[in-house]
């Protein structure tokens, strides 16, 4: 058993091989038409096959129209062909119900799909310095990265989800001596502390942590002789502080994947030499560059600077080499979009490498403008210059962060509004998709209270009763669950499910709100519960595919 959408494009892809012998390589698509007029799917096939069949599209419509009519006459009531050659399918309400025992039959893994066969995929997400606690910014790309890899999951990928710690380089010193210089100052010293430094009230704890594990024994020794020492206990007590603060997130790693390995096993040098024997390389003023310009980039790119010091990027070449080499099928970056310079060059390096580019996926994501009641929100304390993702978690909770992280595409700005998150209420929207969950858990308890148990037998054999059209749209937006997940997984946008359990919940709440489902009437009580009941269990399937709980209480 399939549902409507499926159906759908069987009988179309069949039509084709009948009528014009087209066996393979085209899948149609099928849109939900925005004016109920224009039926219930609608398909372009038609016309996109107009130019290779030299055909007009409306003769190409026409001909369909007999086979695709006579082959859909279980599910279809009839077809129009609409405009320069659009073919508007009207679909049975009784083929709509049919997803009800499916998702019966499934539960759990109704909307799950294997479309992946198994390929592994590489997702790197958040990735950020060990230099001070996680931001806000960075709870937007943990949410989006730990969604996405659910979905893949779902969509039947291998994934293998992996945290790039940047601990190498300038940016490790200047921690190291914003610990330093706390300290000194801890114990009384003047200092005068750099504008470029770490100014985050979280340097001063660290000092006092560090002071209370080795007292004052670095009070006289040399500068260049501390800093080591205090960069490597900031960086993994900052590092630890960020595992904590993912984990409670509900975000966990495969592996968490060191800058610094790079430099030590000599993967930095291995990777140029690779890059230099393909031609790819020159010396230029006494520096290394790379010809990222050859591959669509904007300029040439310096690895090695003439004092010999290399480049973040020549870490970052080394990292992806080492990336491709693993044997990931697909490689998944998620970047904050102060990056987006960086991806013709990094798009170069893996062709460059030898790899084909296509295996490389970037996802950018925007800033987020945290709000408080619509008015933009001060600054943190405790952090000195952001706004810290413990933060947020802490006054929000995380369900109503990481959804209110997903409600928009990763590529534009969101506007997160603290209070709206907190209110109980049909405007904060992961309240609003909860709720109907713990609504529909609520009319089963009271369900149980008047002695009435759902009855799948006698349910599933009254469907028919099932008449109203909010009980039909339910339906119809219930058996397009797996198609949601299975765009989500192939375009890479888990705001798809936000976006999707909305309109569930909506839908819901409204006939809910008009419609008695506990009735004098038991056929039509245990129809009802039936499609209450596969409400309820696909929004679950939801939720958790976005890391949030399904309340059965709110």
């Amino acid at each position: 058993m399939a549902v409507v959408r499926d159906e759908l494009s069987f009988i179309v892809r069949r039509a084709l091989q009948d009528v014009f012998g087209i066996t393979e390589g085209f899948e149609p698509e099928l849109e939900i038409p925005s004016l109920a007029q224009h039926g219930d799917y609608a398909t372009n096939a038609a016309m996109v096959l107009a130019k290779s069949l030299k055909k007009n599209p409306r003769e190409i419509a026409e001909k369909l129209s007999e086979p695709i009519t006579s082959l859909g006459a279980n599910i279809l009531d009839r077809l129009e062909i609409a405009g320069p050659g659009f073919i508007n399918f009207f679909v049975k309400s009784e083929a709509f119900k049919r997803v009800i025992p499916m998702i019966f039959e499934k539960r759990e893994n109704f909307g799950k799909t294997d479309i992946g066969k198994g390929q592994f995929v590489q997702v790197e997400f958040v990735s950020a310095n060990p230099t001070g606690p996680l931001h806000v910014g960075h709870g937007r790309g943990a949410a989006v990265g730990d969604a996405l890899a659910r979905i893949l999951e779902a969509s039947g990928y291998r994934v293998h989800r992996e945290y790039y710690i940047n601990d190498v380089g300038k940016q490790m010193n200047i921690l190291g001596r914003s610990l330093y210089l706390r300290y000194l100052e801890l114990l009384g010293r003047q200092i005068e502390f750099p504008e470029d430094h770490y100014r985050g009230d979280y340097m001063k704890d660290l000092a006092r942590d560090f002071f209370q594990e080795v007292g004052s024994k670095y009070l006289e020794i040399l500068e260049d002789e501390a800093i080591p020492v205090c960069s490597k206990y900031a960086a993994q007590k900052i590092l630890d502080g960020i595992r904590k603060d993912l984990e409670d997130f509900r975000v966990t790693y495969d592996e968490w994947f060191s800058e610094e390995t790079l430099h030590r096993e000599g993967m930095v040098e291995s990777a140029i030499d690779q890059l230099r024997s393909r031609g790819f390389i020159y010396e230029q003023d006494g520096a290394v560059w790379f010809k990222s310009s050859l591959f669509g980039d904007e300029k040439d790119r310096v690895i090695v600077r003439s004092n010999g010091a290399k480049t973040y990027f020549a870490a970052d070449i080394a990292y992806h080499w080492n990336k491709m080499q693993r044997g990931f099928d697909t490689i998944i970056d998620i970047w904050g979009a102060d990056h987006h310079g960086y991806v013709p060059r990094i798009k170069a390096v893996v062709e460059a490498l030898g790899f084909d580019p296509k295996k490389l996926n970037i996802i950018l994501v925007q800033l987020v403008n945290l709000l408080r009641g619509g008015q933009p929100v001060a600054m943190s304390t405790r952090a000195g210059e952001f706004v810290t993702l413990r933060e947020v978690m802490d006054e929000v909770g995380v369900d109503a962060a990481r959804y209110m992280f997903l409600t928009h595409r990763s590529d534009s700005p969101l506007d997160f509004d603290l209070e709206l998150a907190k209110s109980q209420s049909s405007e904060n929207p992961v309240y609003y998709v909860q709720y109907a969950h713990a609504r529909i858990s609520s009319l089963f308890a009271v369900a149980e209270e008047r002695g009435i148990k759902l009855d799948i037998e006698t349910a599933f054999k009254h469907l028919n009763r099932l008449e109203e059209s909010q009980e039909i749209q339910l339906a119809k937006i219930l058996g397009e669950f797996p198609f949601v997940v299975k765009k989500s997984a192939e375009c890479l946008e888990p705001h798809r499910i936000p976006y999707y359990l909305h309109e569930l919940a909506s839908t819901f709440h409204a006939y809910y709100n008009h419609h008695r489902i506990l009735t004098d009437d038991n056929e039509l009580t245990q129809a009802r519960l039936a499609l209450a009941g596969a409400v309820h269990i696909v929004l679950k399937n939801a939720l958790n595919l976005i890391g949030l709980s399904a309340p059965d209480r709110m």
